[in-house]
């Protein structure tokens, strides 16, 4: 068990990077950062563009470390521009791809499959600022599937990996 943050929590009702990365990003219709998030097994965090949504459901949430914020292109870059849903201090997430993890936040562990990484895009230049996509290359983020109900919230927070990822065999 490892103690973490939770820094930001990230629930947006509308996908805002759609069309063209020079078009620019569609506007905020709703404050997208929270304090608390539900989380519902197998379908996302309720209010979220990707909540219970079929193509997204191997991908309905998406952990960020803080640690690997792009901070020397934009001191105040957080999870509105990086489009991640649940921002962490304390781990290495991308580290993580293929491990299934809980994290509680005080009201009970929330378990999630750590699917696969959360590739950065070219919008990443125009939200955050040029040379982001090229920084935020393997260390984007995971995208997960919750396996579980619960409550995420932001503050303090116990991670703990249930099960590692697969090693892969010898060649």
């Amino acid at each position: 068990m490892t103690e973490v943050e939770v820094v930001q929590l990230l629930v947006s009702p509308t996908h805002r990077l759609a069309g063209r990365p020079a078009d620019g990003p569609s506007p905020v219709s709703v404050e997208e950062l929270v304090l608390r998030a539900e989380v519902r097994g197998g379908l996302g965090l309720v209010g979220d563009r990707y909540f219970g949504q079929r193509v997204h459901r191997d991908a309905a949430v998406t952990f960020m470390s803080a640690e690997h914020l792009p901070l020397d292109i934009d001191t105040n870059v957080d999870l509105r521009q990086t489009r991640r849903n649940v921002l962490l201090r304390g781990v290495d997430i991308d580290s993580l791809v293929g491990s299934t993890v809980t994290l509680d936040c005080r009201f009970g562990p929330v378990t999630f499959s750590l699917n696969r990484p959360a590739r950065p895009c070219a919008w990443m230049d125009v939200t955050i600022g040029p040379g982001a996509h090229r920084a935020l290359r393997g260390k984007g983020g995971v995208r997960a599937t919750p396996l579980t109900d619960g409550v995420l919230a932001v503050g303090e927070a116990t991670f703990s990996v249930v099960t590692p990822a697969a090693q892969p065999g010898p060649r």
